[in-house]
């Protein structure tokens, strides 16, 4: 039987939120089997539990944030694409603050963080989300348009095309597929690091956003190049990011997917919209378990066809 996974110990971690610039803590801590990821406010007088869906989704801008009534985490994105690229299915996290730490800006300080405490398999069934039929969004027309859609496929695959007006970008790779049956997430997803333009920086800042942003935790690209003094991390590092957030953000399915993601010009709000369609949809997806010792689907899939069963 393929097993849902938590942590063997607690990991701990200090940082800035990229948009907020407010200094946070957090300690990620096992949770029990069929618990999800839950996220904690523990900075309030009651602490609150903000469990992880689609549906807890309530702003989408340049991040997804999640909230249980007036209480909010923003920038859950890069965690929970570590979580779902290291096939962590249970865990509390515990925050000080409204946002969750940048760190580094991409996902990789998650991934060790999360393999330092150490895994641990639980007795019980990791259950899977299978898409049995196309779904997908749409959002503007022309030369504005970007979409998202999964479709049935053995296994989980991610496929991702950007569409930036600009030279360092366009000296870059800006298509890439990434399939969790031949690729390895920490080697080559988690280190990409999210981006942004100085021509947007003023603007941003006057909306509250990227207060804490900066060199040290993300790419920066004047008019023509990347300013950062190391350069790139991957050579198509821009479209790696976005694939790094789509992980994350349709890991707020609640549990893993057996799809095909595909999209174009596409980010956090298309993802949400795109899950919130297949959750309407009954009769596009259906929850399987798998018998057998097959690995986790970040190091090999298992098939979809020989040993699932249907919950």
């Amino acid at each position: 039987m393929l097993l849902q996974q938590t942590l063997r110990s607690l990991s701990r971690a200090v940082g800035v939120g990229l948009h907020s610039g407010q200094r946070v803590e957090l300690v990620m801590r096992p949770a029990p089997a069929d618990t999800g990821i839950v996220f904690r406010r523990v900075d309030l007088p009651t602490p609150v539990e903000i469990p992880v869906s689609p549906l807890a989704v309530t702003d989408t801008r340049l991040a997804s944030t999640l909230s249980q009534g007036n209480v909010k985490v923003h920038t859950v994105e890069h965690l929970m694409s570590a979580c779902a690229g290291l096939c962590i299915d249970n865990l509390y996290v515990d925050v000080t603050a409204q946002e969750i730490p940048i760190l580094d800006g991409s996902a990789s300080a998650f991934v060790f963080l999360l393999q330092t405490a150490g895994l641990q398999q639980q007795d019980a069934p990791r259950r899977f989300v299978r898409v049995l039929e196309p779904i997908d969004v749409r959002m503007g027309e022309g030369a504005q348009e970007k979409w998202a859609r999964l479709t049935p496929y053995d296994g989980y695959r991610l496929c991702f095309e950007i569409d930036f007006d600009h030279p360092a970008v366009d000296a870059t790779g800006q298509h890439v597929s990434f399939d969790t049956a031949t690729g390895t997430y920490a080697r080559d997803i988690a280190r990409a690091r999210t981006f942004g333009f100085t021509s947007d920086v003023e603007k941003l800042r006057a909306n509250g956003m990227a207060l804490g942003g900066g060199m040290d935790n993300a790419i920066v690209l004047d008019d023509d190049k990347v300013l950062n003094t190391g350069g790139l991390r991957y050579d198509d590092e821009f479209v790696k990011h976005k694939i790094l957030d789509a992980m994350g953000d349709l890991y707020l399915l609640g549990k893993p997917l057996l799809a095909s993601y595909s999209a174009f010009r596409g980010g956090h709000a298309l993802n949400n919209l795109l899950l919130r369609k297949l959750l309407a949809t009954p009769a596009a997806w259906e929850i399987v378990t798998f018998d057998g010792a097959a690995p986790c689907p970040s190091a090999g899939t298992p098939s979809i066809h020989s040993n699932a069963r249907h919950d």
